[in-house]
């Protein structure tokens, strides 16, 4: 077997274990393919070859000693720019943070690293992480691999456009309001929001918080289980994590559609709207599920809550978060986010805890409707990859999207029940754009949300 860049990750590390192929070889073809396509791309930031050099060698030295080596031994890898990796720039996005170096390794990135990676930097993202559109004034615009002159999401913008384009063969990411998912659309690629829990973060502000989650990406979803194998686990420092080992998210993944009884539904019985080339790829993937076994029925959720719960957690944590700092520098924040920032200015103890009991009801309702259905199957994103030049998409069918969250809803209402999502790559829009589909399990069912994942990008061939 030729191994190339576009191989699976798991070729690549059977390989390097195996010998067939040293790191650092390893390590040069990747940086091949980042120097021909990230000048037009800009998805990895803060490059250092000469440690990258230096990590491969060691993992090559490591393998010749005979020392036992982790899962993702010798492959190369950079870390989502919002995740503090040890002695790196970690810049957040943020001007404020354009010198930053972290003094230690987040929970994320210490398992990562533990299981034999070779850092070679980071992956732009948003300022802070705000929206899902990678720009900002420290690094610039990330562009959309398949067609530059569009977006490629965000906030793991940089990590789903690196993982496409071939420059890494697997990414890390955190998913608030579709950080995970919506990239992972746009590009053509694999993202996973986990359950709340399934991958515990440290440090946090806010250990209670539970609107993002990190979690991975991946070009397939037999890659993407072996790098959730890496991160999910407890952890003493994460006292909401939940408690069955990483092991067991391994692949190989041997799920099935036959007698699968999924909900299909392009705009959750019309709670947003969504592009008509979008819903008409969402609507075709019922035939693909029919034909492999499943029962399709034309059915979703009521989620009305959904979005007032949405925007008023995100707004309070928003506010908690980063209300000093704003304070201090207006003018170092994007608009969108100082606005968003000062959304949770105003809000009252009634107003977090009338959005809280929403989530509890909105939890309920999916564990109920999740008695009926195995699976639901909506979209990622309401809309393709838009243009590069754009902070957000300004209108749907005609309709106006007044605020920069308008256009994410698909993913969102799925943030605030708390059950696993997957993007997975099915259909194109007329001009070639890359439209992913987003299939959500009861939460604590990742396993079986993989297993699915797998049979349906099986199905699809």
């Amino acid at each position: 077997m030729t191994l190339s860049v576009e191989s699976t990750a798991r070729d690549q590390a059977d390989a390097v274990r195996r010998r067939d192929i040293s790191a650092r070889e390893l390590l040069d073809l990747h940086l091949e393919r980042i120097a021909a396509r990230n000048p037009e791309l800009n998805a990895i930031v803060s490059l250092d070859e000469e440690r990258a050099r230096a990590g491969a060698a060691a993992a090559d030295e490591a393998l010749a000693s005979g020392a036992e080596v982790g899962a993702l031994h010798g492959l190369p890898f950079a870390f989502k720019d919002t995740h503090g990796v040890e002695g790196w720039r970690t810049t957040y996005g943020s001007p404020l943070f354009a010198d930053h170096v972290a003094e230690h390794d987040d929970l994320i990135v210490e398992r990562v690293r533990r299981a034999g990676v070779v850092v070679i930097g980071k992956t732009n993202v948003p300022e802070f992480a705000a929206g899902s559109h990678t720009f900002n004034r420290v690094f610039g615009l990330t562009r959309n691999p398949v067609d530059p002159t569009r977006s490629a999401g965000g906030s793991s913008g940089g990590a789903a456009c690196a993982l496409a384009s071939g420059m890494v063969p697997l990414a890390d990411g955190s998913d608030m309001g579709g950080s995970l998912r919506n990239p992972a659309s746009f590009c053509g690629v694999v993202g996973l929001r986990p359950s709340l829990g399934r991958v515990p973060e440290w440090p946090l502000y806010n250990q209670w918080e539970t609107t993002s989650v990190g979690g991975p990406m991946a070009r397939n979803v037999g890659d993407l289980a072996l790098l959730l194998s890496v991160m999910a686990g407890p952890d003493p420092r994460a006292p909401q994590a939940l408690t069955d080992p990483g092991s067991g998210f391994a692949p190989p993944l041997a799920g099935s559609l036959s007698g699968l009884r999924v909900a299909v539904s392009p705009d959750l019985g019309g709670a947003f709207e969504v592009d008509t080339e979008v819903a008409e790829v969402v609507a075709s993937s019922a035939a693909v599920l029919t034909s492999a076994g499943a029962t399709v029925s034309d059915a979703h959720p009521l989620l009305a809550e959904a979005d007032d719960t949405f925007r008023t957690l995100r707004a309070w944590h928003f506010q908690a978060k980063f209300g000093l700092m704003l304070a201090a520098s207006p003018d170092d924040f994007k608009q969108s986010l100082a606005d968003n920032i000062r959304a949770g200015e105003s809000l009252t103890g009634a107003d977090v805890a009338r959005a809280y009991s929403q989530r509890t009801a909105l939890s309920e309702r999916m564990r109920e409707f999740f008695t009926a259905y195995d699976v639901l199957v909506l979209p990622v994103s309401q809309v393709p990859p838009f243009p590069a030049d754009q902070e957000f998409p300004t209108s749907i069918n005609g309709r106006p999207m007044e605020t920069y969250l308008d256009w994410m809803r698909a993913a969102y209402f799925i943030t605030v029940t708390g059950c696993p999502a997957i993007s997975v790559p099915f259909g194109h829009t007329a001009s070639g754009l890359p439209v992913g589909i987003q299939i959500v399990a009861p939460h604590g069912r990742d396993r079986f949300l993989l297993e699915v994942a797998a049979a349906f990008e099986a199905a699809v061939g």
